[in-house]
């Protein structure tokens, strides 16, 4: 009996045993996760925030002291050439350049400093004229378009051996001057190559220190109509025969004004979003290389820009002067077809100004 009474007991104490080890593990699983508080992980944050923005500020620093290292090993090397003048500013140095050509020598006009420009524009900006107005000048050669070659373009390596070859004064074209020619350029299209290797145009524009003369156009709808009328023409070819972009005949002028085109109003708002988009980018693009901006519209009816333009080439002041003549010279209106339909659509819109311009 005895022995039966203390297995009992014994049997017992193992259930509350057992019952108690379940307990603590029901405790253990039980126990909540321990919370860091928001404000801990604020703080982290914002010290890891601190912490990026301080090596970007190396970074930064890192960069621009190379930069200006650079800028100063450059106006030193550029002392020590045997043209440098002691007048021209440190500040002009990167820009002012003493090419000694292949295939020609400069003579007694190797010591003629060179500026490199190049004309981004878009087509039918008026851009063609431009460029006669700059090769009216002595000093100016500008090659035209050059990169509409689709082999200069094709990459970038293209793209700076042509760059090369016509800052070197070994590209040869009608716009070649003698060998004193004291500002070498050309006219490039945004759509050629130009935007699709920006990043690499810039770099190379920065350190050949080549300086931009952007010329755009403020009416999207003037240069829309004179697009679409000069396709028309090269696939007429009106003139007997032969497609004309440019003109230096009045009579020419005006068998060329005689199209008028219908545009296609479903299309149209997307287009001048288009080519709106095109232009700012560009400026965004290149902002950090030497740059002038000018507009057709503005040059047409201020011939002082083009001193704008020579002073900023460092160029002496004279008149310029182009052949080319206007094809269309009469309202906006008298060169659309369907002017109704243009109007209804572009009238209340952002591009409503454009309704009003003259050619």
């Amino acid at each position: 009996m005895e022995e039966a009474g203390r297995d009992k007991d014994e049997a017992v104490l193992v259930r509350v045993e057992d019952f108690s080890a379940a307990k603590d593990a029901a405790n253990v699983t039980t126990k909540p996760t321990r919370r860091y508080p928001l404000a801990s992980w604020i703080a982290i944050l914002a010290l890891a925030t601190l912490v990026g923005v301080y090596i970007f500020s190396l970074s930064l620093k890192q960069n621009g002291m190379l930069f200006g290292l650079k800028q100063t090993s450059m106006i030193e090397k550029e002392r020590e050439k045997p043209c440098h003048r002691p007048s021209i500013p440190d500040t002009e140095i990167p820009y002012v350049h003493y090419p000694t050509p292949d295939t020609y020598s400069r003579k007694e006009c190797a010591c003629t400093p060179v500026r490199f420009f190049a004309i981004l524009s878009m087509q039918r900006s008026g851009s063609g004229w431009f460029e006669t107005l700059l090769n009216s000048h002595e000093n100016i050669s500008s090659n035209g378009e050059i990169f509409s070659v689709k082999e200069r373009r094709s990459n970038i390596t293209s793209i700076t051996k042509t760059l090369d070859k016509l800052y070197n004064l070994d590209w040869l074209s009608s716009a070649a001057k003698n060998e004193c020619t004291a500002a070498v350029g050309l006219k490039w299209m945004l759509n050629q190559g130009l935007m699709k290797h920006h990043q690499e145009v810039v770099e190379y524009f920065n350190r050949r220190g080549v300086s931009a003369i952007f010329l755009l156009r403020r009416n999207l709808l003037q240069r829309y109509v004179s697009i679409l009328a000069n396709d028309h023409d090269r696939s007429t070819k009106q003139l007997n025969g032969t497609h004309k972009a440019h003109v230096h005949h009045r009579g020419q002028a005006d068998v060329l004004a005689q199209y008028k085109p219908t545009i296609s109003t479903k299309s149209l708002i997307a287009e001048l979003k288009r080519s709106d988009k095109l232009a700012a980018d560009a400026l965004v693009n290149f902002k950090t290389i030497r740059n002038i901006v000018l507009y057709y519209e503005d040059v047409v009816s201020n011939r002082t820009k083009l001193t704008d333009v020579l002073d900023f080439l460092k160029l002496p002041n004279i008149k310029l002067s182009s052949r080319h003549v206007k094809i269309h010279t009469k309202r906006l209106r008298d060169h659309i077809d369907n002017w109704i339909d243009v109007y209804n659509t572009l009238n209340g819109t952002q591009y409503e100004s454009f309704l009003n311009g003259r050619r």
